[in-house]
């Protein structure tokens, strides 16, 4: 298939003479805007998603517990996150010239082979994975670069501003379905084969669906590409007075500050707390489960006119469900954090994610920058995961001295997303008001 400068396949909304918004859609004229519809393209597109959490559910989860089994070290799994966090957001911003005047679809089919890569490599060195903990976490941040920057340009193409929350919750859906089984059985499979064989076992599965993944990936259609990147394009929007995303830029920041150490560090103490691989499958099915069906039903019943008190609800509510992680760490807590964590985050992320997708389609001028766009949302989301991360190192020389550390280290970027909020509400509200 020839590849040109096409008109953008997307829709999205333009001032009209009035001062009113109006939808145009350009080159394609089947498309409603205010459908809850999914099409085939965004189904295949939740199917590769829905390997991915599977591989990645079934080892990913492990992969902190399997380094602190070799190392011993709470600042060496943080040096492993940190390497990837930094290396996904560069690889963002130099993979988006790629990804608009080229091949994105390349660019998710490569992110995609490189996970399997990083797991086979991780399945090759054995115990001797955390000396190579930082190149490791290079590798895997390079693959989760190339695949979310596609997949997220991707995502806006083939939503528009009506099912875009349906597909987020579906996208949750998946992933909450992936958690209940994958660990589960990972964790008794290496508990059945005693340790270092159950790992080998789950990460070759994991390399063999990430195979599959990429194969099923060759059904997404290939699509246009328009314009020239623009590299400096983010820090223009930030300099212009005025601009939307000198608000939202931060908002996605306190995103990634909470998500930093709480997508790690909560497996590894459920793990610490039980030394057992399989209780920490058992965690992942029950709060998985859970989860699975509060995005479905929040998927389902949010509106962008609920946005605004839905968000402020599930900000508030992850937060206060970081309290327990103060009683004494054992399954019991941490369990109780895990279930209220599930109920309420996605009344916080369903908004977050629909409404920062809304603005770059807010005119054709923002929808043509769209890979501009998701890199700076990336970039914020970055910055703040390092801002997470950096505080933890900082912190964890004193968590010895200091029990309470951890803990109080927790609460504090578990707030975060309240931060978040009180930056993005303004254009929660105007999708409101706009819904009404």
């Amino acid at each position: 298939m020839g590849q040109g400068k096409y008109p953008v396949k997307s829709g999205w909304f333009t001032p009209s003479a009035r001062g009113k918004w109006k939808h145009e859609t350009i080159g394609r004229t089947d498309r409603n805007p205010d459908s809850r519809v999914l099409d085939g393209q965004s189904i295949l597109l939740l199917a590769v998603q829905g390997l991915l959490g599977i591989a990645n559910a079934l080892s990913g989860t492990f992969v902190p517990v399997y380094l602190w089994k070799a190392s011993q070290s709470f600042a060496l799994i943080g040096w492993f996150n940190f390497s990837q966090y930094a290396v996904s957001g560069l690889t963002f911003w130099i993979a988006g010239k790629w990804v608009k005047e080229h091949n994105k679809m390349n660019s998710l089919r490569l992110g995609v082979a490189l996970s399997g890569a990083f797991y086979f490599t991780v399945l090759l060195l054995g115990k001797s994975a955390a000396t190579y903990a930082i190149p490791l976490g290079i590798l895997n941040g390079i693959a989760l670069g190339c695949f979310w920057l596609s997949f997220n340009v991707v995502y806006f193409e083939v939503t528009e501003p009506g099912n875009r929350d349906r597909f987020n919750g579906w996208a949750g859906f998946l992933g909450s379905g992936a958690g209940i089984l994958a660990p589960w059985i990972s964790g008794t499979i290496i508990m059945l084969n005693k340790g270092e064989r159950g790992y080998t076992i789950i990460f070759t599965i994991a390399v063999i669906i990430f195979a599959i993944a990429v194969i099923l990936s060759f059904w997404l259609k290939k699509r246009k590409t328009v314009g020239e990147y623009e590299w400096l394009m983010g820090i223009r929007q930030l300099a212009t007075k005025g601009s939307p995303w000198r608000r939202i830029v931060p908002s996605i920041a306190a995103q990634g500050v909470r998500e930093s150490v709480f997508m790690f560090l909560i497996g590894l103490l459920v793990f610490i707390a039980t030394n057992n691989e399989q209780k920490l499958g058992s965690f992942s099915l029950i709060t998985s489960l859970v989860a699975l069906g509060s995005f479905l039903l929040i998927g389902k019943l949010l509106t962008p006119s609920r946005r605004r008190i839905a968000m402020l609800i599930g900000a508030a509510a992850i937060g206060v469900f970081v309290l327990p992680l103060f009683w004494p760490m054992n399954y019991g807590t941490l369990l109780v954090f895990g279930i209220g964590t599930a109920i309420f985050m996605p009344l916080y992320t369903i908004p977050m994610t629909s409404v920062v997708f809304d603005m770059i389609g807010q005119s054709e001028e923002s929808a043509k920058q769209r890979e501009e766009f998701i890199v700076l949302r990336e970039a914020s989301l970055t910055i703040g995961r390092l801002l997470g991360l950096s505080c933890y190192l900082i912190i964890l020389p004193y968590a010895d001295k200091t029990p309470q550390a951890i803990p109080w280290l927790l609460f504090s970027i578990g707030l975060f997303p309240l931060i978040g909020w009180l930056f993005i509400r303004t254009f929660l509200g105007r999708s409101a008001r706009e819904a009404s």
